[in-house]
């Protein structure tokens, strides 16, 4: 997710927020079920498993320049187009496939990301050829244990930091596209690369 969160500033709290549950979640979580499920569920969770890791990071991709919220409400539209975020199905996509995805009112029909989602595909499966997998290589940076934040307010939380810096700059000469540092600092706080739940909410000390 951005760090942006893309309209924190409307939230009623800078620090958290008591859900319905009276459970103190991080203020980006604000009042909507789509975004607290992925909150509770998913965020800062360490994922290990590579097609789980493209989803990600497709879906990160797409994000670039939008709201999250926004690519969390059509990502079904995506998984179904997608091919179910197979990367070796994805790399196989030709011209006529990304007209279809560009007739697709379910995505975000955005040419440049599309022909990017196809390219780091490939790339994708080049990492797997050259390391076993692309959970090896990625969670290296690392040392395969996640960074724990210390932030008690959402707005202390980085858009990039050094590490996504250097990641960023290794993806892009391994041929991976619109993985900026934002983009790869969002990407990883939503596999758990980084736990960066605020130390109010109720999952900071509970993410296994």
């Amino acid at each position: 997710m951005e760090n942006s969160m893309d309209g924190t500033a409307g939230f009623k709290t800078p620090i958290g927020g008591k859900g319905m549950d009276e459970k103190v979640r991080c203020a980006w979580a604000g009042d909507s079920q789509i975004y607290i499920d992925y909150h509770d569920n998913e965020w800062g969770r360490p994922v290990h498993d590579d097609d789980r890791l493209f989803e990600m990071l497709i879906l990160e991709t797409m994000q670039a320049g939008l709201s999250w919220i926004t690519v969390l409400k059509k990502r079904e539209a995506f998984r179904k187009a997608f091919d179910g975020f197979k990367p070796e199905l994805v790399a196989c996509y030709d011209d006529k496939k990304i007209e279809e995805l560009m007739a697709d009112e379910g995505i975000i029909r955005n040419r440049l990301k599309i022909n990017a989602a196809i390219s780091n595909a490939r790339a994708f499966l080049a990492v797997q050829a050259r390391y076993g997998s692309f959970d090896r290589m990625i969670w290296e940076y690392v040392d395969n244990t996640p960074i724990v934040g210390h932030c008690e307010n959402i707005k202390d939380l980085p858009a990039t930091t050094a590490l996504s810096d250097r990641i960023s700059k290794d993806l892009k000469k391994l041929g991976f596209k619109f993985v900026g540092s934002t983009t790869i600092y969002a990407f990883m706080q939503a596999v758990g690369m980084v736990n960066d739940h605020v130390t109010g909410c109720f999952l900071y000390n509970n993410i296994k």
